[in-house]
């Protein structure tokens, strides 16, 4: 379950009464969306349905069967999200929107690059003022993955921009080559792989553009610099970073 702060109510009024249910926002969203294939307990503060979620006040029991035909609320909390209104309040909203606002930012500095630059990343603050500058405003009620589109546009008069992935090739002594290996497993697309006979680790890994200032910072921290990693420009050419 979710907390009472991180919840917004979802209000159905059918038969001449009201259902009120208290669950998170992008949950209820998700609902509303045919898109929520979760556990649903884990998104709701509260297993139970109320008249009045504020006082606490539930409705009574042939009300509920009357409308959704059961009593079970774990049944009834779908309906009422996607047959209601979800309900925030100012703070809730602004929030909200602040929340969204800094996932934005971190989705676009992840996978953007400046072209102009030879692909170098843009740091979150650049991408945060650039969004300033051209007057966008995220959504706090859209999930962050479909506003993606519409800020690039915004952002593409005030700084050059573009989403890309960047693929590294990246040896690791032998001394580090294990723990090291399994983290670049994680980072992104592993490409290939080669254990060298001094026990060195050969890998190639493909992620977004934006992460390789990170990726970088990773594996000279695991290898205490002694790492040597080559940007993949295409088949048969390799720049040496």
């Amino acid at each position: 379950m979710i907390s009472l702060d991180e919840a917004v109510t979802a209000r159905l009024e059918s038969h001449g009464e009201r259902f009120e249910v208290l669950i998170d926002p992008d949950a209820a969203l998700e609902m509303k969306r045919d898109e929520f294939d979760d556990d649903i307990e884990d998104v709701i503060a509260a297993e139970d349905v109320f008249e009045n979620a504020a006082r606490g006040d539930r409705p009574a029991e042939e009300d509920l069967k009357a409308v959704f035909e059961t009593t079970e609320p774990l049944s009834i909390i779908p309906t009422v999200v996607k047959d209601g209104e979800i309900q925030i309040t100012a703070e809730q909203r602004r929030e909200m929107q602040e929340q969204k606002r800094k996932q934005l930012i971190n989705q676009i500095a992840r996978n953007a690059v400046n072209p102009q630059m030879d692909n170098a990343p843009h740091p979150p603050e650049r991408i945060e003022r650039a969004l300033e500058e051209a007057g966008f405003r995220v959504d706090p009620m859209e999930p962050v993955e479909s506003q993606i589109d519409d800020a690039l546009d915004d952002l593409r008069p005030v700084i050059p921009i573009r989403f890309d992935e960047v693929t590294v090739a990246v040896q690791v002594p032998a001394s580090d080559a294990g723990k090291t290996q399994a983290q670049v497993r994680e980072y992104g697309d592993l490409e290939r792989e080669e254990w060298q006979p001094d026990g060195s680790w050969v890998g190639v890994v493909t992620f977004p553009a934006g992460m390789q200032n990170d990726f970088y910072d990773l594996v000279n921290e695991l290898t205490s610099g002694e790492a040597e990693t080559r940007i993949l420009k295409n088949k048969d050419e390799i720049s040496t970073r």
